[in-house]
Order: structure tokens, then C-alpha cells, then sequence
């Protein structure tokens, strides 16, 4: 009986290391457009938004403020964070160029253990004029495979996305030699006619009939209200292993506590570079 423990012991061991070896392939992105993230934020507001990010791998922020402080207090988050058991790294857009809207900087984060981030990080300069924040492209490698995030807030609703939106379609072309993985706010569904020609190559939404922005109030539990962050990937080149969304503001007493945080919720993939 001891000798037939010792095997099951043994192949219990062996099973948990291939299972953490496989699990070591998939990557764990998240996107969240934290609200307006500068000075403005509390240590108490920086703590929570850490802990919520810490489990991933790679993150994709926007609206970080172009001043007052917005690329510091990236950075005093990858501080909290490199306390948290992992360390990261950061980099931090310079203010977007091409806005007539809302000038704003884009940030990512990474686990260093995970992710080797490769050549510098770049703001779209082809469309700058034609896309108001423009976005934010940073190359990561995994296994000696590389994809590249691009980082995206659109203009509001009420001033049309879909009219910048609509040159994403020429940037799979444009960036031939990178795995495009499109990520952020759009400010519009990913139903809507202008994602066409991107789905058409092969770029699918990770998320369908998600509502990921917060309501002015809560009937009830039903905080959410519009369908607009996503995540798009690449089929012939990204595997989606997972999903999911994070509710974070049922953390809050109320809407307006959660709004100091942001006004929408965390978005999330695993995936498998092919």
C-alpha cells in the first residue's frame, strides 16, 4: 500500500508540472480604460486597480492623462505592483497627436517573467490626422513568438467612431510583419459595419453582446450600458483559450464610489500565440 501511494504521489507531481507547463503557454491579457488615471487617483484607488491586474500577464491602459501627473502615476501602479509577488515593467505613450477631441496618453504593463517587450513602442503617424487619439503599438515576445498590441480609445459616441475606426482596416497591411492584436475602447459595438472589413481578414471579436461601459445609475444589479471595449485577434494567429470580464464595481457601495476608479469594467483573454 505504500508503494502504491508513493506512485500516486509521484504521478500527481508529475501531472501538476505538465499542467503548470501548459498553463506557462497561454498569455493573460487585459484592457481597461480606467477613467482619467493621473494625480487624481488615490493610493487607496491605485491599490485596488492593482489587485485587480495583478493575475494578468500584460495590460492595456487608456485615458491616462497627458499631464497632471498621468505617466507618474503609471508608474507609482507598476511600483504597487512590483510588491504584489511579480515584477513589471511599464511604458507610457507620449499625449496622442493627432486629437482635435481629447489629448491623452495610452500605457501597457507586463509581467518581465512572461513577456520580453521588443524595439520601441510607437503612436500611429499614417493616420494620425484622420484618427484622433491615434493608437498605441508595443511588440511583445513570448516563446520566441511576437505579437503586437495595439492600444485604442476612440471619440465618443455622439461624434462618430466608426469615422476613424474605419482605417484600421489599411493597418493589418501596413504592419504585414506584425501579429496585430487590436485592443481597447472603440466606443462602438463590434455589430456595427465599419469592424467588416477587419473581420473579413480574419480579425474576430473576442467579446459578442458584452456590455463593458457603467450606467449613470444601477436599475437594480444591471450597471452596464453599452457594448465598447473589445479585444480583436487575428484567428490564422492568435488562439482565444478564454475570456471574461470583471464586475468590479459591485465592490462599491455605490456607482459614484466606482466611477473614482473608472466608468468601465476590465476586459480579459487568454490566449495562445500560433
Amino acid at each position: 500500500m505504500k508503494f502504491i501511494s508513493c506512485v500516486l504521489k509521484k504521478s500527481l507531481i508529475i501531472l501538476l508540472i505538465l499542467c503548470a507547463h501548459l498553463c506557462s503557454s497561454q498569455i493573460k491579457l487585459c484592457t481597461w480604460n480606467i477613467a482619467n488615471i493621473g494625480s487624481s487617483k488615490s493610493d487607496e484607488n491605485l491599490e485596488y486597480i492593482a489587485n485587480t491586474i495583478k493575475k494578468f500577464d500584460v495590460v492595456a491602459i487608456q485615458e491616462v492623462v497627458p499631464n497632471d501627473g498621468g505617466a507618474q502615476t503609471i508608474a507609482k501602479l507598476a511600483d504597487i505592483l512590483n510588491r504584489k509577488g511579480a515584477k513589471w515593467d511599464y511604458i507610457v505613450s507620449n499625449p496622442t497627436t493627432g486629437s482635435k477631441y481629447k489629448t491623452e496618453r495610452y500605457a501597457f504593463l507586463w509581467k518581465v517573467a512572461q513577456l520580453k517587450k521588443i524595439g520601441e513602442a510607437w503612436l500611429e503617424a499614417k493616420y494620425q490626422l484622420e484618427i484622433d487619439r491615434e493608437p498605441y503599438y508595443c511588440t511583445f515576445q513570448y516563446k520566441g513568438k511576437n505579437f503586437t498590441l495595439s492600444n485604442f480609445h476612440a471619440i465618443t459616441k455622439k461624434l462618430q467612431p466608426e469615422t476613424e475606426i474605419k482605417y484600421f482596416k489599411f493597418l493589418p497591411k501596413q504592419y504585414s510583419e506584425h501579429n496585430l492584436i487590436f485592443l481597447g475602447d472603440f466606443n462602438c459595438p463590434q455589430s456595427h459595419s465599419v469592424f467588416g472589413p477587419l473581420k473579413g481578414m480574419g480579425y474576430k471579436p473576442v467579446f459578442q453582446n458584452q456590455k463593458t461601459s457603467l450606467k449613470k445609475q444601477c436599475n437594480g444589479s444591471d450597471c452596464l450600458a453599452s457594448e465598447y471595449d473589445n479585444i480583436f485577434i487575428n484567428t490564422s494567429k492568435v488562439e482565444v483559450i478564454n475570456t471574461g470580464v470583471i464586475h468590479f464595481y459591485q465592490d462599491f457601495e455605490s456607482i459614484q464610489k466606482t466611477k473614482e476608479i473608472s466608468d468601465h469594467i476590465p476586459i480579459w483573454a487568454t490566449i495562445e500565440i500560433k
